[in-house]
């Protein structure tokens, strides 16, 4: 997600003119009877689904809850209301559960195997990983009976064709923002290599296990569910996997240039149940040019902070050389630091240590999609604020990275909301804007430094831009720091939802996941963004802390189960509508 996630707040719609929108769904198998289905014929073997349902007709289950009519009807090619229609759907879902669920989870486990994140200098079309990636979908997709179609090795397309014009896309991506694999190390010591699933407990670990391999794997098996029972479909679905979600965003612009736009697009890659509004991304880019180190003492010569703007990571490293007496500077700065953090909160650590003659200074905090930064506890924003905190205390001889740690300090702080700054606003439905230093980049001519924004409605682009601009520059000329700033917002999306499709994606997601029947926002944006009829569905729990692009990303097995069943589900029943 993102352009990740990438997260969201699951907020209850506030809005009166929403409120029609909001009404309890018409009753179904509830996520307990579900439940009970499923542990019923856990350890039973069933070759397809009608033999399935034969076998839950003879079950006290189906008595239990009424199902023997909707069972009976449905075998005997009876036309069904509509709510039975339902009940077969989310017994469809249930199935593709008991049918595919270890395959699907090994499928993705072969996913992660393979390491789909940028590289600088190769374009991803270009990146054998991805081409590696678009085979082995490919492969997928054809031996489920799928139509697949590889787009300029930008977009792969695989089709489930139905009787009618429309076009359902559904999208997900196959890259992934980097890693720092040193960072992947669980709280009791347990090494994880990003690119293997290492399942602990429950959980699944590994690169793009939540974001977003896993939307990927339970389409193409609910697809192939329903493309094998002959379900019928009243329109047509088509599995959209973009390549460059994570960072240029210039894969789907280039597919619809070429292709028919579906007339509705379903994102999964963001929350659950159905979020309809998403903030718009920004980003501040300073870049400082090399300097010469002025004054006495050591020189900070490099600092480590996020691989990519969206992502916030557990730990920033600063190196600092030429000190007279390493020792007694890695002691002065673990004895400041330890203060430091005492002041601040408390729930980050500052350690330094003497690596050969230099000393390595390290902010741990806590990781999080930057879409998100609530959920974490940002080491780049306490390393910068820090360093500038040092400024008269310890002998520091400045250089272009006192001269980021200053601006950081000054401008943006520990305050992720862009109070410091003075433009942070909010809105009731969507939330607070949100800032977060994060990127970090240096060469033999600059340290370049970024903050991720994420904007919800209430004030354009441009008058966001240029407020945060004339504030910058104001801090400039006062400070006489000599640095260029770039400045990037989107367009907050908003919705209004509309139609039965909406209505069937709410219920779908909130009565197996046992959710308020409300509508969500989410910070992160998603290929949806602009696309007419477009939402997120999933596959995120909004009670739950995201992990995609964080150090130590993973997805539950039980969760990638239930994603299986409702995205199953939701096939179904989205097709067989008469009119979306």
């Amino acid at each position: 997600m993102d352009f990740s996630l990438k997260h969201l707040a699951a907020t209850t719609l506030m809005l009166a003119s929403l409120s029609s929108f909001t009404t309890q769904a018409a009753d179904n198998i509830t996520a307990q009877q579900s439940a009970a289905i499923l542990k019923t014929f856990s350890d039973t073997s069933v070759t397809d689904f009608r033999q399935f349902l034969g076998s839950l007709a003879k079950s006290d289950l189906a008595k239990a809850d009424h199902l023997g009519p909707t069972i009976s009807a449905f075998q005997a090619n009876k036309t069904l209301s509509a709510e039975q229609q339902n009940e077969i759907y989310r017994l469809l879902g249930i199935y593709a559960r008991l049918k595919y669920g270890a395959a699907a989870t090994e499928t993705l486990r072969e996913l992660v195997e393979i390491p789909t994140f940028r590289v600088d200098g190769v374009a991803q079309h270009d990146n054998p990983e991805f081409i590696k990636i678009g085979d082995k979908i490919k492969g997928l997709a054809q031996s489920f009976n799928l139509n697949f179609r590889n787009v300029d090795n930008r977009v792969y397309e695989i089709s489930l064709e139905g009787s009618g014009k429309e076009v359902v896309g559904i999208h997900a991506h196959a890259d992934v923002v980097p890693v720092t694999p040193e960072n992947w190390v669980l709280k009791d010591g347990t090494r994880l290599d990003p690119f293997k699933v290492t399942l602990i407990g429950d959980r699944m670990y590994g690169r793009g296990t939540e974001d977003d391999k896993n939307g990927i794997v339970v389409t193409l098996y609910a697809m192939k569910i329903i493309k094998e029972e002959k379900l019928p479909l009243a329109r047509n679905f088509k599995l959209l996997v973009d390549t460059t979600e994570e960072t240029t965003g210039d894969a789907i612009p280039y597919y619809f240039e070429r292709n028919p736009t579906p007339n509705y697009n379903l994102a999964l890659d963001g929350g659950y149940p159905v979020v309809i509004a998403e903030k718009g991304s920004g980003t501040v880019m300073a870049t400082f040019a090399r300097r010469n180190a002025e004054g006495k003492g050591a020189e900070i010569t490099s600092m480590t902070g996020g691989l990519a703007t969206n992502q916030i990571p557990s730990r920033s490293v600063a190196t600092l050389v030429g000190a007279d007496n390493p020792a007694e500077l890695a002691a002065t700065l673990e004895k400041d630091g330890a203060d430091y953090a005492k002041r601040n909160g408390g729930d980050f650590e500052v350690a330094a240590k003497v690596v050969g003659k230099d000393v390595q200074l390290t902010v741990t905090g806590v990781s999080a999609h930057s879409s998100e930064p609530e959920s974490g506890v940002n080491p780049v924003a306490r390393m910068l604020d820090f360093i500038n905190s040092l400024d008269g205390k310890v002998a520091l001889k400045h250089n272009q990275i006192t001269d980021a740690a200053r601006y950081a300090a000054d401008n943006w702080g520990l305050d992720y909301l862009g109070g410091k700054l003075g433009v942070g606003f909010s809105d009731e439905f969507m939330g607070p804007l949100t800032a977060s230093l994060t990127y970090v980049a240096e060469d033999d001519k600059a340290f370049k430094l970024a903050v991720n924004l994420r904007v919800p409605k209430g004030k354009s682009p441009e008058a966001l831009k240029a407020d945060i601009a004339e504030k910058i520059a104001a801090w400039s000329k006062q400070t006489h720091i000599a640095a260029s700033f770039t400045y990037s917002i989107s367009e907050p999306m908003y919705r209004n939802p509309e139609g039965e499709w909406v209505k069937a994606l709410l219920a779908v997601a909130t009565e197996n996941l046992g959710m308020e029947h409300k509508y969500g926002t989410s910070a992160g944006a998603t290929s949806v963004h602009k696309l007419p009829n477009g939402v997120q569905f999933g596959l995120a729990r909004p009670e739950v802390k995201y992990t995609g692009h964080t150090d130590g990303e993973f997805k539950t097995v039980e969760q990638f189960q239930l994603d299986l069943q409702i995205v199953t589900e939701m096939i179904g029943r989205i097709g067989q509508l008469p009119t979306l």
